[in-house]
């Protein structure tokens, strides 16, 4: 049985055995009519560090991306979690940027940040790949580096679903006020820095729908083609939904985040540590204070990081596969 690596290193030599045989018919061409201009070869296939080799993007890899970008999302709400929410920030006008959105409106900082940092990442070619879904799409720069042929894992038409708009809304709105305290202390560019860090890692996660809805579609081809030829949305909903699986992941995020967010001293203990161990080997918890057992401190609560998948991630994730699965039958 053909195993994804094989399979993705076949690709890569079929590719480069392609432009091999393109760059000798060429040469063979130019010898015998030197006067004539040779096509030109495609960038793409160029040099060979154009060719994806990993299998990062495999359907094989879904669920340990799935976990490893948990870590991501945790980590960068913990590092924007130190500021307060600094509303300036997000404000039309209140801090003076330049760039104008389609409706005349100024830029807010955080979109400023997230456009250039768009503009410089786009140029080196981040968002030609499958997982990652830009914010400012429609003004994203050429490229300076020959694009990566990727190995055809989505249907061709998975990069025209994008909801960023509401991975924005739920940021902003929802997210946000919970892991920051109100008011303002200056700090205007370290938080709209760490809120595109976290920007990306959800909107990542939550696009990464489209790969666990292909796997899905490939275990059960049958049972999905039937609903999406009758574009039964709802039929899909409840066909993708495991229940069992989510609540898993809900309380796995919770555990993370109480375990990443807390302060580790050596009088305080944290989770899976055994009673009267510290982890910094200075001495048992507690000799320097009267009691183990007051309430640990978290930087970000982790039952906020809990609803935040529970409420949001899952649900827009799901709401992407959905989009994917009903116009799969449009692809091979």
């Amino acid at each position: 049985m053909t195993t994804s690596l094989e399979r993705r290193r076949q690709v890569v030599i079929d590719a480069l055995n392609r432009w091999q045989a393109h760059t000798t018919s060429s040469k063979q061409q130019g010898v015998a009519c030197s006067a004539a201009p040779t096509a030109a070869v495609p960038p793409v296939l160029q040099r060979s560090d154009s060719l994806d080799y990993s299998t990062a993007l495999s359907l094989d890899n879904i669920r340990q991306s799935l976990i490893r970008q948990e870590d991501t999302i945790i980590f960068s709400l913990i590092e924007r979690a130190q500021f307060a929410a600094n509303e300036p920030v997000y404000q039309s006008g209140a801090i003076a940027v330049p760039g104008y959105a389609g409706d005349g409106t100024q830029y807010s900082l955080l979109e400023y940040l997230v456009r250039e940092t768009e503009q410089m990442h786009g140029r080196i070619r981040r968002y030609t790949s499958p997982d990652e879904h830009a914010f400012f799409a429609r003004d994203l720069p050429p490229l300076v580096l020959p694009p990566i042929q990727y190995p055809e894992v989505l249907a061709p038409y998975a990069r025209d679903i994008n909801i960023n708009d509401k991975v924005m809304a739920l940021y902003l709105d929802h997210l946000l006020p919970g892991i920051t305290d109100p008011g303002t202390d200056n700090n205007y560019g370290s938080s709209a820095m760490y809120d595109v860090l976290a920007l990306q890692a959800l909107s990542k996660r939550i696009h990464y729908g489209k790969f666990v809805a292909e796997a899905k579609f490939l275990a059960k081809r049958e049972e999905y083609s039937s609903l999406i030829r009758a574009q039964d949305a709802d039929g899909l909903m409840r066909l993708l939904t495991d229940e069992s699986v989510e609540a898993k992941v809900v309380e796995r995020v919770r555990r993370k985040a109480a375990v990443y967010g807390q302060d580790i001293t050596s009088s305080s203990s944290a989770p899976g540590l055994k009673n009267g161990d510290s982890v910094d080997g200075a001495g048992p918890a507690g000799q320097e204070r009267q009691s183990g057992n007051s309430k640990p401190h978290y930087k970000v609560e982790p039952e906020i990081v809990a609803e935040l998948y529970r409420r949001w991630v899952m649900p827009l994730n799901k709401e992407v596969q959905i989009q994917y699965l009903l116009r799969r039958l449009e692809a091979p």
